[in-house]
């Protein structure tokens, strides 16, 4: 098991920040698909992009607390 899969079925803050990330995704995906973009749907896809990158980094920072710990427990 991944330390991702592990924070996933151990770790509630995780799965909001995996959830928030899928959602913006989606989001975004549907923006691309559009031939033409409003302003006001350019300005939503540079935020979109900007909350899932401050997502990851969230869940990045996380992730690597994890393996931070496991490494710990495991020479203790």
């Amino acid at each position: 098991m991944t330390p991702r899969d592990q924070l996933l079925a151990s770790h509630d803050e995780f799965r909001r920040l995996v959830q928030e990330h899928s959602q913006y995704s989606q989001r975004l995906e549907s923006l691309t698909e559009k031939r033409y973009l409003t302003e006001d749907e350019k300005l939503e896809e540079v935020r979109l992009k900007k909350l899932k990158l401050r997502l990851k980094d969230q869940m990045l920072n996380l992730e690597t607390q994890f393996q931070q710990r496991v490494g710990q427990n495991q020479v203790a």
